[in-house]
């Protein structure tokens, strides 16, 4: 399994799809999943912290999970079939049950939860994409040492 982090919700142009971002915490791989409009208001809502006056419903099934005694711990994208992924909500007490991976991951960010993505599952459909960041830490690295050998020659070194 590998642990996610959820990045976000871009939207695919010309259409205006919506798109979930999930960013493997340890690598520079990117799994994009293309989500539904009510979830992708959920998970964007839910990411950038906003309370609504009243539950919507994601918020009323994490209500419905603790008023049950119940704890969910986890979701975990777990397959890919024929271009559908599905996923499956894990619980402290009780079998797990499967989930949308929207709807997962609506789910996760409320309560607080960790969210997988089985390794086939990633194998399969993640995108390497490294960052900016790290392609430019990588330049600055080589730009500084190009500086340094620079630093310590001497004119009489190219007679």
């Amino acid at each position: 399994m590998v642990q996610v982090e959820v990045v976000g919700v871009q939207y695919e142009l010309p259409a205006n799809q919506p798109v979930l971002i999930l960013k493997d915490e340890d690598s520079s791989r990117y799994l994009p999943l293309w989500i539904g409009n009510s979830e992708a208001n959920a998970i964007a809502i839910s990411l950038e912290g906003v309370v609504p006056s009243r539950p919507l419903t994601h918020d009323l099934l994490a209500d419905i999970i603790e008023s049950l005694g119940e704890q969910l711990v986890s979701v975990t994208i777990s397959e890919l079939i024929d271009g559908v992924f599905f996923a499956k909500l894990d619980f402290t007490n009780a079998d797990a049950l499967s989930a949308r991976p929207s709807d997962a991951v609506a789910l996760a960010i409320r309560v607080g939860v960790p969210v997988f993505v089985a390794d086939e599952v990633m194998d399969e459909a993640a995108l390497d994409m490294p960052d900016e960041d790290e392609e430019f830490a990588e330049e600055s690295d080589e730009v500084e040492a190009f500086r340094a050998f620079l630093e310590e020659i001497n004119p009489e070194d190219f007679s």
